[in-house]
């Protein structure tokens, strides 16, 4: 199968050449040439995440020079627990995504692109440079996924006041071949940062560049599978499909949701559950889209002012007034955030993180409006990681997952940059 562009400027690619790109050469994202329709049938005996994953992502990998270890990466990809559990609700489940070593769904889609880029590299290649700018949660699941892996560096951007202090704690753990930089801005110049870094021909030709983000397809190709895993899960046991709300910072997630759905597995609506951080909530009721500057709130790893993943979602669609009827998206403000938190526990039977408090809240919305269909939250990562923003709010501690732990029993230190291209520049010249 070729990729193509979303900008319609570059040449098409094979599956290879767009995984090592990240960015198409004239600053577009890469999409499938087609997205085909998948027979149920074909996945009768698929039973985990990972068989289910293979047969979804087949078509695309086929001809590749990965075709034959696709089976392989899903494995790694999903060696976590991936739980859909009944909430409260008759009718309402909780996707769990955070079961991996970094406790953020991130985990899958960082474990499957650094196992097949490992698999792509030969014994001459050059080494790698990964970018990644991260909101929070990306950076660390990215810097765990290359640790010490030979030919690979990565180079992690986060705002320096845009991330928990566990999150910050992460990102600076791993020292070796993971630098991670402190960047005095938002996330939006981080990922402003990485793209220029991306599409800089002079640095390009002195190091080879790749990026890590949702921007990646081989980030946003496997999550799509842990959505027709759950989906196909819900279909087997109650014949009907599910619908998912999704806590949305850079689109990836929803736009790997799209992806499977397009593709014929069971989901019906997919709702964007959107924090202080606006812009989408603005655009499917009906605004231009416009980017915004973005703003900090307790669900950090959602502060998006410009979500990339945007452009790839609008290429999927022939016009704005069909891509706003195959989706909803709803705002929660910080004071609605900390009463979801709250009452969580006794309302739903969990504790969520703040971005899956977003989630929470706008299900509790949809019933009040009367909409009956099964959904499940998304739970995108483990509460753990923001005690100082869930344990006031549960009124007790949340205990701390082993692999998350561990990483905060390291030392960690970041260098400050300043929020600039030429300031990232400097960094990945001076190697």
């Amino acid at each position: 199968m070729r990729f193509l562009s979303t900008r319609g400027g570059a040449p098409d690619a094979d599956l290879a050449q767009a995984l090592a790109a990240g960015l198409a050469p004239d600053g577009g994202l890469y999409l499938p040439a087609t997205l085909p329709r998948i027979d149920l049938a074909t996945l009768a005996a698929a039973s985990t995440p990972a068989t289910v994953c293979t047969v979804l992502l087949r078509p695309f990998f086929a001809g590749s020079a990965l075709a034959a270890d696709l089976p392989t990466l899903c494995e790694s990809a999903f060696a976590q627990p991936l739980p859909l559990r009944r909430l409260h609700g008759e009718a309402d489940f909780v996707l769990e995504l955070f079961h991996g070593p970094t406790a953020a769904f991130k985990d899958i889609g960082a474990r499957f692109l650094a196992a097949a880029l490992q698999h792509l590299r030969t014994p001459a290649a050059q080494p790698l440079t990964i970018l990644a700018a991260t909101s929070g949660d990306t950076g660390a699941a990215v810097a765990a996924a290359f640790h010490l892996r030979p030919g690979f560096r990565v180079v992690i951007l986060y705002p320096a006041h845009g991330v928990s202090p566990r999150q910050a704690h992460q990102l600076g753990a791993f020292s070796n071949n993971v630098l991670a930089l402190r960047v005095a801005g938002t996330f939006d110049d981080c990922q402003r940062m990485v793209k220029a870094a991306l599409a800089d021909p002079e640095l390009r030709a002195r190091a080879a560049l790749a990026s890590a983000n949702s921007i990646s397809l081989g980030r946003l190709l496997p999550q799509a599978g842990y959505y027709a895993w759950a989906a196909l899960e819900h279909w087997r046991t109650h014949a009907r499909p599910l619908s998912f709300i999704v806590p949305t910072g850079n689109l990836g997630n929803a736009t790997a949701a799209a992806l499977a759905r397009r593709m014929g597995l069971p989901i019906a609506r997919i709702v964007l559950a959107c924090n202080a951080n606006d812009t989408l909530p603005r655009y499917f009721a009906g605004a231009t889209y416009r980017a915004q500057r973005s703003r900090r709130t307790l669900a950090n790893a959602m502060d998006v002012g410009a979500p990339s993943n945007f452009e790839r979602l609008r290429a999927l669609y022939p016009d704005d007034a069909a891509l706003r009827a195959d989706f909803a998206a709803f705002t929660v403000d910080d004071a609605t955030i900390a009463a979801t938190l709250r009452a969580a526990e006794d309302r739903h039977g969990l504790q969520p993180c703040p971005h899956t408090a977003t989630a929470l809240h706008v299900l509790e919305q949809l019933r009040l409006q009367g909409d009956a269909r099964d959904y499940a939250v998304v739970a995108t990562a483990h509460p753990a990681k923001f005690p100082e923003v869930v344990e006031p709010a549960f009124g007790h501690g949340v205990d701390t997952p082993p692999a998350l732990a561990a990483l905060l029993a390291r030392p960690s230190h970041a260098q400050p940059l300043a929020a600039t291209d030429a300031a990232l520049r400097a960094v990945l010249r001076a190697d």
